[in-house]
């Protein structure tokens, strides 16, 4: 009876044991990719495809049609020199439709009103060559409240967060002329202006990083194929790419137009040998944790550091959107450790922290195989 009683004891115990190794189990297995947020949203979205008012009689005819007091944008309001620009045999615009052309004292504004429960903004726009005969184009300058930056191609920024709900925020987009040229059609050309709210980033289950799979970030532009250019930017809070460092210059890519390993979005180089990403994140000093991340298609070699532990990879594909996963366990060697990935050519997604139980993902499998045959053979 006591041998019985035992053995029904020891099948309850290893049953509790298999349950709890396959809760375990399956709670690592969960998706990692994506983190929601809260209170995301589209806002601003302005193409310039309806035309200002009072327009000239022939203005169909002529690509550049200069603005005066008479006219008003929609949505927008202008001072100095601005141009409303219709695509043609010599002007190229995204999806041939318009944009605004800034002269060397132009300038447009919107305002619009902070959300309260929006705790950031990301602004998205396209910038165009002011014209072919020009040997340079003027920059922009993007501000907005206790925020501004300077920019020369099509890119995206983080504008900010504001105080408190319904408080007018006032964003404005002006000519940074880089050297005197008289000539109007070196103005920056600007188009598909759309704003990105998002909310509150929350951890995804068995990822200790925010927004590891990259799909909270800046609004991809509908009529664009050419991805989001990111340039550097020390700061976690005030990055376009939420919650990441960026080394160098990036590019933000969809799944629309490119070979996206996992998800809707990806990361990927598009200059200079030093470029990359980073974060921080806290871990307990003297844990072992697994880093594990996707590289895309490309011929190219990438260096990865967490703390003090670093490797080095090197992938040779064949352009067919090939995805490799790779992994990496190192030793917190403090509280808060950095994790870096300087890459040149490849795609870079999904990238997953836990901490380490010292066996790799196929020992856990057939660690529960084992304890499930053990019971069946006890019972």
């Amino acid at each position: 009876m006591i041998s019985q009683l035992a053995k029904q004891l020891s099948s309850f115990y290893f049953f509790l044991f298999f349950f709890f190794s396959l809760s375990l189990s399956l709670s690592l297995s969960l998706d990692t990719q994506t983190e929601t947020d809260e209170a995301a949203g589209t806002t601003l979205p302005s193409d310039f495809e309806k035309p200002p008012s009072n327009m000239p009689a022939n203005s169909s005819s002529d690509p550049f049609v200069l603005l005066n007091q008479n006219n008003t944008i929609p949505g927008w309001t202008f001072s100095g020199t601005v141009q409303y620009v219709t695509a043609g045999p010599n002007v190229s615009l995204p999806g041939n439709g318009h944009a605004i052309q800034l002269g060397q004292d132009g300038k447009i504004n919107q305002t619009f009103k902070a959300n309260g429960d929006i705790l950031n903004y990301l602004l998205t726009f396209t910038l165009a060559p002011g014209g072919d005969n020009c040997s340079t184009t003027s920059n922009v300058l993007v501000s907005a409240p206790n925020r501004s930056s300077l920019f020369s191609l099509d890119h995206a920024c983080y504008l900010g967060s504001w105080g408190y709900d319904g408080e007018p925020i006032n964003l404005v987009l002006q000519t940074q002329p880089s050297e005197a040229d008289p000539n109007i059609t070196c103005g920056p050309v600007i188009d598909n202006v759309v704003l990105q709210s998002t909310g509150t980033l929350i951890q995804a289950t068995g990822n200790l990083l925010l927004n590891g799979g990259f799909e909270v970030g800046p609004a991809f532009l509908n009529d664009s194929t050419e991805g989001i250019l990111l340039d550097a930017e020390p700061s976690l809070t005030l990055s376009a790419l939420q919650q990441w460092f960026v080394i160098g210059t990036v590019k933000y890519i969809d799944s629309k137009n490119y070979k996206v390993p996992q998800g809707k979005a990806a990361v990927e180089l598009v200059s200079g040998a030093s470029a990359g990403i980073q974060t921080a994140t806290e871990l307990n000093k003297g844990t072992t944790y697994n880093l594990e991340f996707v590289l895309g298609d490309a011929n190219f070699i990438v260096r990865v550091q967490a703390g003090s532990t670093s490797m080095n990879l090197t992938m040779q594909t064949n352009g067919t959107g090939l995805a490799q996963s790779f992994l990496m366990t190192f030793k917190a060697d403090s509280s808060l450790t950095n994790i870096k990935i300087v890459f040149c050519g490849p795609v870079i997604d999904n990238v997953v922290l836990r901490a380490s139980f010292g066996l790799k993902p196929q020992m856990q499998n057939w660690m529960l195989v084992l304890c499930l045959v053990f019971i069946v053979a006890v019972v």
